[in-house]
């Protein structure tokens, strides 16, 4: 996430003035109050209602009148010490189904930002620390409500059980913007340690197996155009992300963890709708065990296609398809349940989703949407721990009220 140089915060200028006359009143005093008007401050927060028929998603959804364990907090701040050096955090506490443990704040992302080169026809810069992954469209800001067309994004793409995975990385990225006579074209390459957590342990059924997932040294990349000042945006992303199972058990062996994703990203917009789509093949790879039934190389795939349309003044529907295959060699999922490793359902998942949004002001935000569910190949295994009993069928409805500050 990138902060122009050219934003301030919008304080008044008497608190400028003290800050100055507590530090002392001297020349010193006045250049950190300088570098206090460079503050940013600002938070969020979004509670949501779901409701589920059948199987559970963030919380006991298909129970009593539903769930209320789906809550983002989050808060951030920025400050600007050098003309050419932005210092960027965000802490979120995130509750999504479970027993709530996993709502304990967490840095989401933390970087000292220095840009090179900053002018009217290029920008050039470094990020050092936490970073949020360039991934598709929506990862860099998927946590705060206002950024987000709908409650869920595209679960295909975006997925919500292994986000961990995709959100963010420890190292070092650079990007570099250039501006053409047609539009801007910028591009982004990091390299850290990917935030493998439970999810993604749950997820590749090694939570029950004693030992460690440790991240390993990872990569990503994006390049993204945008023409005649948005009207159409395309985005090319790809990342190689690893991490190594070490395993608790004597006499068991370690098992390495690679995923790969490619996501192609296009986007039409005009004045009142806005038109668009994401494709996603993704490899993963999980080998090195004894057990040859923990090993496995798959390639998924997944793709939306997303109407929005904007009405009155602040309101917003959007319809959608949502698409996800995990395998690509097995798409209705009946070899996988013909081995005894689960049902065929659990292996795809079409969803048609119909949604509405309305701004009340520039800090409350309503929205509510239905799903109708083909499948449970995104269904969160926090919720659903014996996909035996989860239904292939189902209804979802979520009302979300978001806040920011």
């Amino acid at each position: 996430m990138i902060v122009s140089k050219s934003f301030r915060w919008s304080e008044q200028r008497a608190r400028l003035a003290l800050a100055a006359l507590l530090l002392g009143g001297t020349s010193q005093a006045a250049a950190d109050s300088s570098m206090l008007d460079t503050l940013q401050l600002h938070g969020f927060l979004s509670q949501a209602l779901v409701i589920t028929d059948r199987n559970d998603f963030f919380g006991p959804s298909s129970s009593g009148g539903g769930s209320l364990k789906f809550t983002e907090i989050g808060a951030n701040a920025s400050i600007r010490p050098h003309q050419d050096v932005l210092i960027a955090a965000q802490v979120l506490s995130r509750r999504a189904g479970g027993d709530g443990s996993d709502a304990k704040p967490v840095l989401d992302y933390g970087v000292v930002d220095y840009q090179m080169v900053s002018n009217q026809q290029r920008t050039l810069g470094v990020q050092l620390g936490r970073f949020k992954n360039p991934f598709g469209f929506y990862n860099q800001t998927r946590d705060v409500a206002f950024t987000r067309p709908s409650i869920l994004l595209p679960q295909s793409i975006y997925f919500d059980r292994t986000r961990s995975l995709g959100l963010a990385a420890d190292g070092l990225s650079v990007y570099n913007e250039v501006q053409l006579p047609s539009g801007s074209l910028r591009t982004q390459l990091g390299a850290g340690m990917i935030q493998a957590g439970d999810d993604l342990r749950r997820t590749m059924r090694l939570d029950m197996t004693p030992g460690a997932l440790e991240p390993r040294l990872s990569a990503i990349g994006q390049i993204r155009y945008e023409h005649d000042g948005g009207r159409v945006v395309a985005a090319l992303s790809a990342a190689h992300a690893r991490a190594r199972f070490e395993s608790a058990t004597p006499g068991h062996l370690d098992g390495n963890f690679s995923f790969r994703p490619w996501i192609l990203s296009l986007q039409y917009n005009q004045e009142l709708w806005s038109l668009t789509t994401e494709y996603a093949l993704r490899t993963s790879t999980l080998d090195g065990f004894a057990n040859p039934f923990m090993n496995f190389d798959v390639t998924g795939e997944s793709w939306y296609v997303q109407y929005t349309r904007r009405f009155h003044e602040n309101w917003q529907w959007l319809i959608r398809y949502d698409s996800l295959i995990s395998n690509r060699d097995d798409r209705s999922g009946s070899a996988y349940e013909a081995s005894g490793a689960g049902p065929a359902h659990s292996q795809f998942a079409e969803d048609y989703t119909l949604g509405l949004q309305w701004t009340v002001n520039p800090r409350v935000l309503l929205a509510a949407e239905y799903h109708h569910v083909d499948g449970t190949g995104w269904l969160p295994t926090l919720d659903n721990p014996d996909p035996a009993e989860t239904s292939r069928r189902w209804n979802m409805v979520l009302f979300q009220l978001s806040l920011r500050f």
